[in-house]
């Protein structure tokens, strides 16, 4: 049986960004539900490319889907807690991206979840995968991490 690896620590990661959590986040075990760690990951990466100006919602020629998703649990997360989310990039392809996110709870060091995703740059009209352009780069190059 492979071992599984621990948790990474918030210097593993280089842009941070913080979520409070919601009553509403809680399960029925008294933490926060798996399903929430996957809209935190979203929240994240999505708000710092719209905040970054390189993603327009609304009304961009070009928007970001996810075509895969993953997430590692290692201590629980509950409300009231804030979380910060550190985001890297581990692998900038011609037209895709593969983010890593680590969830810290309050002020750990080490992280509570840490999940990945895969977005792929997209034509809105045609849905169709398009290169990045020079703005997208020059955003997440220094997002990115070698293993």
């Amino acid at each position: 049986m492979m071992e599984r690896e621990g948790p990474g620590k918030r210097s593993d990661y280089k842009v941070f960004r913080t979520i409070g959590t919601r009553w509403s986040d809680n399960d029925t075990y008294g933490h926060m539900n798996n399903v929430v760690h996957y809209s935190l990951f979203d929240t994240a990466v999505n708000g710092f490319l719209i905040e970054s100006g390189v993603l327009d919602i609304k009304g961009g020629v070009e928007i970001f889907l996810v075509v895969e998703t993953g997430c590692r649990y290692y201590a629980e997360m509950t409300f009231p807690d804030v979380v910060t989310a550190g985001i890297r990039v581990a692998k900038l392809g011609n037209s895709s991206v593969r983010y890593e996110i680590g969830l810290f709870r309050n002020d750990d060091e080490t992280a509570a979840a840490e999940g990945f995703f895969i977005h792929v740059n997209i034509d809105r009209l045609s849905r169709r995968a398009v290169p990045f352009g020079h703005a997208v780069r020059r955003l997440l190059e220094p997002l990115l991490v070698t293993s």
